[in-house]
């Protein structure tokens, strides 16, 4: 297709590319929005085949707030649905998300996240310079330390 001719509406949804420039994924049936995320999974898979922790579920969802009516309008209800959920082998839960950077939505959520549940929010990315899996709060301060 040369640049005067135009795309059809099929053409161009195949072509159209997510915001954050991450591709979709599937491994082991299982699809993931990131190679970030299909990475991490399977991580998990290795810390799990060697004991280090007791299980994982994939896709969890959490309800944040519950639908309701005012004013004769009716609000949906509003859920959180992490990457992963992981049980620790002291039986603890983690709730994680693989994220390259916080959006301003995530935020909130996580804010909502925080005041309904007990278990801890992890956010984790992968970084080469601190060693590989880590909190995306340590790559910022990595970062700004080392004024990246």
């Amino acid at each position: 297709m040369n640049k005067t001719e135009r795309m059809n509406p099929q053409q161009f949804r195949k072509k159209k590319k997510h915001k954050y420039r991450a591709q979709k994924v599937t491994v082991d049936g299982h699809s993931f929005d990131s190679k970030l995320e299909a990475g991490y999974y399977r991580q998990l898979l290795w810390l799990k085949m060697h004991g280090d922790i007791k299980d994982f579920k994939l896709q969890p969802r959490y309800l944040l707030q519950e639908a309701f009516t005012k004013n004769g309008k009716t609000h949906r209800k509003i859920e959180y649905v992490a990457d992963f959920e992981i049980e620790h082998k002291d039986g603890s839960i983690e709730t994680v998300d693989v994220k390259g950077m916080e959006t301003p939505e995530f935020r909130l959520k996580l804010k909502l996240f925080e005041k309904e549940y007990p278990q801890k929010l992890s956010l984790v990315t992968y970084h080469a310079g601190l060693g590989g899996w880590c909190e995306l709060d340590d790559v910022k301060k990595f970062k700004k330390q080392n004024k990246i």
